[in-house]
Protein backbone atom coordinates (compact mmCIF):
# COMPACT_ATOMS: atom_id res chain seq x y z
CA UNK A 1 0.00 0.00 0.00
CA UNK A 2 1.41 3.49 -0.78
CA UNK A 3 -0.88 4.73 2.03
CA UNK A 4 -2.89 7.23 -0.16
CA UNK A 5 -6.50 7.37 1.14
CA UNK A 6 -8.94 5.92 -1.59
CA UNK A 7 -11.19 9.04 -1.06
CA UNK A 8 -8.03 11.06 -1.86
CA UNK A 9 -7.73 8.38 -4.61
CA UNK A 10 -11.30 9.13 -5.91
CA UNK A 11 -10.61 12.82 -5.87
CA UNK A 12 -7.91 12.86 -7.76
CA UNK A 13 -9.57 10.73 -10.57
CA UNK A 14 -12.57 13.71 -10.75
CA UNK A 15 -9.90 16.25 -11.53
CA UNK A 16 -8.58 13.93 -14.21
CA UNK A 17 -12.08 13.52 -15.53
CA UNK A 18 -13.00 16.98 -15.27
CA UNK A 19 -9.13 18.34 -16.96
CA UNK A 20 -9.46 15.74 -19.58
CA UNK A 21 -13.13 17.01 -20.41
CA UNK A 22 -15.22 13.57 -19.82
CA UNK A 23 -18.36 14.45 -18.64
CA UNK A 24 -19.99 11.02 -18.65
CA UNK A 25 -17.21 9.10 -17.05
CA UNK A 26 -17.41 11.88 -14.31
CA UNK A 27 -21.08 11.59 -14.17
CA UNK A 28 -21.00 7.28 -13.81
CA UNK A 29 -18.08 7.57 -12.03
CA UNK A 30 -19.56 6.53 -8.27
CA UNK A 31 -21.84 4.17 -9.81
CA UNK A 32 -18.91 2.62 -11.05
CA UNK A 33 -16.94 2.58 -8.36
CA UNK A 34 -20.04 1.02 -6.19
CA UNK A 35 -20.53 -1.85 -8.59
CA UNK A 36 -16.66 -2.41 -8.32
CA UNK A 37 -17.21 -2.54 -4.47
CA UNK A 38 -20.11 -5.08 -4.41
CA UNK A 39 -18.14 -7.43 -6.78
CA UNK A 40 -20.47 -6.90 -9.87
CA UNK A 41 -17.47 -6.23 -11.89
CA UNK A 42 -13.97 -5.80 -11.90
CA UNK A 43 -10.98 -2.80 -12.39
CA UNK A 44 -10.96 -3.63 -16.08
CA UNK A 45 -14.76 -3.69 -16.73
CA UNK A 46 -14.84 -0.37 -14.66
CA UNK A 47 -12.53 1.02 -17.03
CA UNK A 48 -14.17 -0.14 -20.18
CA UNK A 49 -17.34 1.10 -19.45
CA UNK A 50 -16.46 4.88 -18.41
CA UNK A 51 -14.47 5.01 -21.35
CA UNK A 52 -16.77 3.32 -23.43
CA UNK A 53 -20.15 5.70 -22.15
CA UNK A 54 -17.75 8.63 -22.42
CA UNK A 55 -16.92 7.89 -26.68
CA UNK A 56 -20.65 7.15 -26.72
CA UNK A 57 -21.66 10.91 -25.78
CA UNK A 58 -18.72 11.96 -27.80
CA UNK A 59 -19.82 10.21 -31.03
CA UNK A 60 -23.73 10.84 -30.22
CA UNK A 61 -22.19 14.84 -29.96
CA UNK A 62 -20.71 14.49 -33.54
CA UNK A 63 -23.06 13.01 -35.10
CA UNK A 64 -25.68 15.47 -33.90
CA UNK A 65 -22.99 18.78 -35.11
CA UNK A 66 -22.33 16.73 -38.76
CA UNK A 67 -25.99 16.71 -38.88
CA UNK A 68 -26.67 20.38 -37.98
CA UNK A 69 -23.88 20.85 -40.59
CA UNK A 70 -25.44 19.24 -43.12
CA UNK A 71 -28.55 21.05 -43.32
CA UNK A 72 -30.74 18.34 -43.27
CA UNK A 73 -34.56 19.44 -42.68
CA UNK A 74 -34.91 16.57 -41.04
CA UNK A 75 -33.50 13.04 -39.81
CA UNK A 76 -35.34 10.10 -41.62
CA UNK A 77 -34.19 6.59 -42.56
CA UNK A 78 -35.78 3.98 -44.65
CA UNK A 79 -36.86 1.44 -42.03
CA UNK A 80 -39.79 4.22 -41.31
CA UNK A 81 -40.23 4.85 -45.45
CA UNK A 82 -44.08 2.33 -45.88
CA UNK A 83 -42.96 0.52 -48.90
CA UNK A 84 -46.14 -0.82 -49.35
CA UNK A 85 -47.48 2.92 -50.47
CA UNK A 86 -45.40 2.80 -53.19
CA UNK A 87 -44.92 -0.88 -54.94
CA UNK A 88 -43.59 0.61 -57.69
CA UNK A 89 -40.49 0.75 -55.80
CA UNK A 90 -37.57 -2.05 -55.64
CA UNK A 91 -37.34 -1.98 -51.94
CA UNK A 92 -33.49 -3.81 -52.26
CA UNK A 93 -32.63 -0.95 -54.52
CA UNK A 94 -33.55 1.61 -52.18
CA UNK A 95 -32.32 -0.29 -49.20
CA UNK A 96 -28.72 -0.66 -51.16
CA UNK A 97 -28.43 3.09 -50.83
CA UNK A 98 -27.69 2.79 -47.22
CA UNK A 99 -24.55 0.89 -47.84
CA UNK A 100 -22.97 4.31 -49.29
CA UNK A 101 -21.62 1.98 -52.19
CA UNK A 102 -22.47 5.15 -54.64
CA UNK A 103 -20.78 7.55 -52.32
CA UNK A 104 -17.50 5.82 -52.71
CA UNK A 105 -17.96 4.93 -56.82
CA UNK A 106 -18.93 9.08 -56.68
CA UNK A 107 -22.27 7.94 -58.19
CA UNK A 108 -25.46 10.38 -58.62
CA UNK A 109 -28.53 9.34 -57.90
CA UNK A 110 -31.81 10.21 -59.57
CA UNK A 111 -34.70 10.26 -57.57
CA UNK A 112 -38.04 11.22 -59.92
CA UNK A 113 -41.74 11.49 -59.27
CA UNK A 114 -44.49 13.37 -58.33
CA UNK A 115 -44.66 15.47 -55.41
CA UNK A 116 -45.25 13.93 -52.40
CA UNK A 117 -44.08 10.50 -53.46
CA UNK A 118 -41.21 10.49 -50.76
CA UNK A 119 -38.50 11.69 -52.62
CA UNK A 120 -36.95 13.56 -49.99
CA UNK A 121 -37.43 11.15 -47.38
CA UNK A 122 -35.43 9.00 -49.31
CA UNK A 123 -32.73 11.11 -50.46
CA UNK A 124 -32.20 11.90 -46.57
CA UNK A 125 -31.98 8.14 -45.46
CA UNK A 126 -28.63 7.76 -47.17
CA UNK A 127 -27.06 11.09 -46.11
CA UNK A 128 -28.07 10.32 -42.63
CA UNK A 129 -26.12 6.68 -42.79
CA UNK A 130 -23.20 9.05 -44.71
CA UNK A 131 -23.23 11.51 -41.49
CA UNK A 132 -23.42 8.59 -39.32
CA UNK A 133 -20.34 7.00 -41.16
CA UNK A 134 -17.89 9.98 -40.92
CA UNK A 135 -18.49 11.58 -44.41
CA UNK A 136 -19.16 15.43 -44.99
CA UNK A 137 -22.86 15.65 -46.23
CA UNK A 138 -24.40 18.82 -47.86
CA UNK A 139 -28.45 19.15 -48.03
CA UNK A 140 -30.04 22.18 -49.84
CA UNK A 141 -32.85 22.54 -52.28
CA UNK A 142 -32.02 23.85 -55.38
CA UNK A 143 -33.48 27.57 -55.41
CA UNK A 144 -31.58 27.73 -52.23
CA UNK A 145 -28.36 26.22 -53.67
CA UNK A 146 -28.69 28.79 -56.63
CA UNK A 147 -29.29 31.78 -54.23
CA UNK A 148 -25.97 31.33 -52.71
CA UNK A 149 -24.14 30.16 -55.55
CA UNK A 150 -25.34 33.69 -56.93
CA UNK A 151 -25.16 35.98 -53.88
CA UNK A 152 -21.26 34.35 -54.01
CA UNK A 153 -20.40 35.27 -57.67
CA UNK A 154 -21.99 39.08 -56.48
CA UNK A 155 -19.33 39.29 -53.82
CA UNK A 156 -16.78 37.66 -55.93
CA UNK A 157 -16.10 34.39 -53.79
CA UNK A 158 -17.99 32.10 -56.58
CA UNK A 159 -14.49 30.14 -56.93
CA UNK A 160 -14.52 29.58 -52.62
CA UNK A 161 -17.93 28.60 -52.81
CA UNK A 162 -17.72 26.02 -55.17
CA UNK A 163 -14.56 24.71 -53.50
CA UNK A 164 -16.22 23.81 -50.35
CA UNK A 165 -19.73 22.51 -51.67
CA UNK A 166 -17.41 19.92 -53.75
CA UNK A 167 -15.62 19.06 -50.63
CA UNK A 168 -18.60 17.20 -49.47
CA UNK A 169 -18.75 13.43 -50.16
CA UNK A 170 -22.39 13.53 -50.41
CA UNK A 171 -24.41 16.32 -52.36
CA UNK A 172 -28.26 16.41 -51.86
CA UNK A 173 -30.19 19.06 -54.27
CA UNK A 174 -33.49 18.80 -53.47
CA UNK A 175 -36.72 20.47 -55.25
CA UNK A 176 -35.17 20.17 -58.68
CA UNK A 177 -38.01 21.41 -60.92
CA UNK A 178 -40.51 23.06 -58.07
CA UNK A 179 -39.59 26.57 -58.87
CA UNK A 180 -38.08 28.43 -61.89
CA UNK A 181 -34.47 28.84 -62.01
CA UNK A 182 -33.15 32.58 -61.79
CA UNK A 183 -31.79 34.01 -65.12
CA UNK A 184 -28.11 32.57 -64.72
CA UNK A 185 -28.91 29.97 -62.45
CA UNK A 186 -28.21 27.27 -64.81
CA UNK A 187 -24.76 28.18 -65.59
CA UNK A 188 -24.18 28.55 -61.74
CA UNK A 189 -25.45 24.91 -61.20
CA UNK A 190 -23.45 23.84 -64.26
CA UNK A 191 -19.92 24.56 -63.18
CA UNK A 192 -20.52 23.14 -59.22
CA UNK A 193 -21.72 19.98 -60.88
CA UNK A 194 -18.64 20.25 -63.06
CA UNK A 195 -16.59 20.79 -60.14
CA UNK A 196 -17.70 17.40 -58.09
CA UNK A 197 -18.04 15.40 -61.56
CA UNK A 198 -16.33 12.36 -60.62
CA UNK A 199 -15.20 13.22 -57.48
CA UNK A 200 -18.24 13.09 -55.27
CA UNK A 201 -21.53 11.37 -54.84
CA UNK A 202 -24.89 13.54 -55.12
CA UNK A 203 -28.47 12.61 -54.93
CA UNK A 204 -31.07 15.01 -56.33
CA UNK A 205 -34.81 14.73 -56.63
CA UNK A 206 -36.90 16.09 -59.09
CA UNK A 207 -40.83 16.37 -60.06
CA UNK A 208 -39.87 16.88 -63.50
CA UNK A 209 -38.63 14.62 -66.01
CA UNK A 210 -34.96 14.97 -67.89
CA UNK A 211 -36.72 15.98 -71.71
CA UNK A 212 -37.93 18.59 -69.32
CA UNK A 213 -34.79 19.66 -67.84
CA UNK A 214 -34.38 23.07 -70.60
CA UNK A 215 -37.95 24.13 -69.18
CA UNK A 216 -36.39 23.48 -66.04
CA UNK A 217 -33.34 25.45 -66.18
CA UNK A 218 -34.42 27.77 -69.31
CA UNK A 219 -31.41 26.95 -70.94
CA UNK A 220 -31.69 23.71 -73.29
CA UNK A 221 -27.43 23.72 -73.53
CA UNK A 222 -27.11 24.38 -70.46
CA UNK A 223 -29.61 21.73 -69.34
CA UNK A 224 -27.68 19.10 -72.22
CA UNK A 225 -24.50 19.94 -70.48
CA UNK A 226 -25.90 19.25 -67.00
CA UNK A 227 -27.16 15.78 -67.84
CA UNK A 228 -24.05 14.59 -69.95
CA UNK A 229 -22.52 15.06 -66.41
CA UNK A 230 -25.07 13.53 -64.31
CA UNK A 231 -26.36 10.93 -66.01
CA UNK A 232 -22.93 8.96 -66.82
CA UNK A 233 -22.25 7.60 -63.52
CA UNK A 234 -26.18 7.35 -62.37
CA UNK A 235 -28.60 5.24 -60.21
CA UNK A 236 -32.50 6.71 -61.86
CA UNK A 237 -35.06 5.09 -59.73
CA UNK A 238 -38.39 6.44 -60.56
CA UNK A 239 -41.40 6.48 -58.74
CA UNK A 240 -44.97 6.23 -59.29
CA UNK A 241 -48.12 6.61 -57.47
CA UNK A 242 -49.89 8.57 -54.57
CA UNK A 243 -48.56 11.00 -52.91
CA UNK A 244 -46.99 9.08 -49.74
CA UNK A 245 -47.75 11.81 -47.70
CA UNK A 246 -51.91 12.09 -48.05
CA UNK A 247 -51.94 8.79 -47.55
CA UNK A 248 -53.57 9.11 -44.44
CA UNK A 249 -56.16 11.19 -45.58
CA UNK A 250 -56.99 9.02 -49.20
CA UNK A 251 -60.67 8.95 -48.36
CA UNK A 252 -60.51 13.13 -48.42
CA UNK A 253 -58.82 13.79 -51.60
CA UNK A 254 -59.92 13.85 -55.41
CA UNK A 255 -59.75 10.67 -56.81
CA UNK A 256 -57.62 12.16 -59.60
CA UNK A 257 -55.07 13.68 -57.19
CA UNK A 258 -55.12 10.23 -55.28
CA UNK A 259 -54.30 8.29 -58.66
CA UNK A 260 -51.82 11.24 -59.88
CA UNK A 261 -53.30 11.78 -62.50
CA UNK A 262 -53.54 15.69 -61.71
CA UNK A 263 -49.58 15.52 -62.02
CA UNK A 264 -49.00 13.63 -65.02
CA UNK A 265 -50.25 14.63 -68.41
CA UNK A 266 -49.77 13.03 -71.12
CA UNK A 267 -46.14 13.07 -72.29
CA UNK A 268 -45.18 14.70 -75.28
CA UNK A 269 -44.02 12.94 -78.16
CA UNK A 270 -40.19 13.51 -78.25
CA UNK A 271 -36.90 11.45 -77.44
CA UNK A 272 -36.13 11.04 -73.71
CA UNK A 273 -37.74 9.39 -70.11
CA UNK A 274 -41.12 9.93 -70.12
CA UNK A 275 -41.90 12.85 -68.18
CA UNK A 276 -44.05 13.65 -64.88
CA UNK A 277 -44.75 16.95 -64.75
CA UNK A 278 -46.02 18.31 -61.16
CA UNK A 279 -46.77 21.70 -59.12
CA UNK A 280 -44.63 22.93 -56.64
CA UNK A 281 -44.79 21.04 -53.01
CA UNK A 282 -42.19 22.68 -50.84
CA UNK A 283 -42.81 20.62 -47.81
CA UNK A 284 -41.76 16.95 -48.51
CA UNK A 285 -41.12 16.03 -52.55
Amino acid sequence: MNGIAPSTRVDSIRRSLVSLKMPRALEILDATLRRIEQGQIDGIEALDELLGEELSLRENRRIKAALRMARLPVVKTLASYDFSFQPSLDKNRILALAGLDFIERAEVVHLLGPPGTGKSHIATAPAVEAVRAGKAVYFIPLADLIAQLAKAEREGTLREKIRFLARASLLVVDEIGYLPVTPGGANLFFQLVNARYEKGAMILTSNRGFAEWGEVFGDAVVATALLDRLLHHAVVIQIEGSSYRMREHAALVPENVRNGTAFNPPPPRRRGRPTKKGNPDPEYG
